[in-house]
């Protein structure tokens, strides 16, 4: 059983820098993709970035482009999302996800999700 959990939330001021933190254990790690969301309230999930089992990274380009950065730890099973000048619209529940690398969509049976983390950031 798949199992994430995700660290590093909290309160920061706009123009502050949080660094999230997700611990995966019960997979082959390496053969994952691993992904961030975000759900704001009274708003739907919206994904944030990913990271492919090779290493390809991609973004959500209009609300986080070159303000976050998203990155993989292989031998310790972690995946990372440094969000750098952070904005009063970035306050959500952040959620770390998990695919197999042949799966296509994070939301059917095969993904795997987080419990969440709460960034709030006041302006």
């Amino acid at each position: 059983q798949v199992n994430l959990v995700e660290s590093g939330g909290g309160l920061v001021q706009a123009g502050g820098s949080l660094r999230l933190s997700c611990a995966a254990s019960g997979l082959t790690f390496s053969s994952y993709d691993m992904g961030w969301f975000r759900q704001a309230s009274g708003k739907e999930r919206e994904f944030v970035a990913a990271i492919r089992w090779s290493g390809g990274r991609t973004y959500d380009t209009d609300s986080v482009k070159g303000r976050f950065t998203i990155s993989r730890d292989n031998a310790k099973n972690t995946v990372a999302l440094q969000m750098n000048s952070l904005k009063p619209e970035d306050t959500a529940v952040y959620y770390c996800a998990a695919k197999p690398e042949y799966v296509s969509s994070w939301s059917g049976p095969a993904g795997s999700w987080g419990q969440g983390t709460q960034v709030t950031v006041s302006s």
